[in-house]
């Protein structure tokens, strides 16, 4: 019997796991993080490094085809030993929780901010956690019907920005290259925190129930996640001036100020409360796999004790401590840093 079966996804919940989690609260702000580092010509950084995680994404898949019923923790410990995988296994502990935490804290800032601003925070960070920890605490199977709904759910994403089609002017991205390569290149890193699916691969590889399929879902999730950020970036590229880009704060949101419905007073409000679906991916998958890569370097099976012990350490956290935009962004960055040093570290143990 595979360790893993019980828990087996199919394909399908595997690029939406991937996808999900990858564009969730990166979707509202890669465009300013773009047009920051390399003004207009801030879609081509996303397309090198949609390029760049797929080939480390098939890697990743090369090397987990040695120990194909087990995790990365798995196959460090059957090659090197167990003080590898407890190594690895507690830095992508650190990981997880780490993206978990930014996301939960971006979209409670973000629901307060902007729809519920009398709420305390506290408040509202409460009622997301008890539906996550429903969700979570019921294995990858359940969370993968989850992602599969949500991806479904938000198809009318792209369907919403085709009514600021009036506010677009493409020549906006006109001369392009106008500064050289080196803007576009030295934005290329900037793209991989919102890569996060050559890293869950790592986790949900053991998991999935062909993993003949595993390739090819993986650079059908990346490619998903490239043409959704491509996709956002260029509509607040030729929606605001490049001078706005720069300035505009989570550009996303701010483009739909200029869809103007008889039936709807704030059309970025309603656009909120249902993204907020797609801004859950961003912590219940990776609370999920945090206490899965906790649990294995204690070796037990039940993950649910420290799922709860996280969620209300977060809880308790956010009465003393809440993060500013800036500060967030500080610890994304340290996180994806963090895993990628030490990924090329083991992978050139092969």
């Amino acid at each position: 019997m595979k360790k893993y079966k019980l828990n087996e996804i199919t394909m399908m919940q595997y690029i939406m796991f991937n996808s999900g989690m990858a564009v969730s609260f990166a979707f509202i702000d890669i465009p300013t993080i773009m047009a920051n580092k390399a003004g207009t010509d801030g879609w081509i950084p996303i397309l090198i490094g949609g390029l760049v995680t797929m080939l480390a994404s098939v890697i990743i898949i090369q090397l987990m085809k040695r120990y194909p019923d087990g995790t990365l923790f798995d196959l460090l410990t059957h090659y090197v030993g167990r003080w590898a995988g407890i190594t690895v296994a507690a830095i992508f502990t650190i990981y997880f929780l780490l993206f978990s935490y930014v996301g939960i804290v971006y979209t409670v800032r973000l629901i307060k901010g902007r729809l519920l601003i009398e709420t305390p925070a506290i408040l509202i960070l409460v009622m997301l956690m008890i539906p996550t920890y429903t969700i979570a605490r019921s294995g990858l199977r359940i969370i993968g019907r989850y992602a599969e709904f949500v991806v479904f759910i938000s198809l009318y994403i792209p369907f919403i920005y085709i009514y600021t089609y009036k506010n677009m002017h493409p020549l906006f991205l006109l001369p392009i290259l106008k500064d050289g390569w080196q803007p576009v290149l030295s934005a290329v890193p900037s793209t991989f925190f919102g890569y996060i699916g050559f890293v869950s691969s790592i986790i949900l590889y053991p998991f999935l129930k062909n993993k003949k399929q595993a390739s090819a879902a993986i650079l059908i999730s990346n490619g998903l996640t490239m043409l959704a950020y491509l996709f956002i970036t260029l509509v607040c590229f030729v929606s605001l001036s490049p001078d706005e880009s720069m300035k505009i704060h989570q550009p996303t949101i701010y483009v739909l100020k200029s869809i103007e419905l008889s039936f709807i007073e704030q059309v970025e409000g309603l656009f909120i409360a249902f993204y907020t679906f797609i801004f859950s991916m961003s912590w219940i998958p990776t609370l999920f796999m945090m206490a899965f890569s906790f649990t294995w370097i204690i070796r037990k099976q039940d993950h649910r004790p420290t799922l709860r012990a996280v969620i209300a350490l977060i809880v308790v956290s956010m009465l003393f401590f809440f993060p500013t935009y800036d500060q967030l962004l500080t610890l994304i960055k340290l996180s994806s840093l963090l895993v990628a040093m030490k990924c090329v570290s083991n992978w050139k143990r092969y």
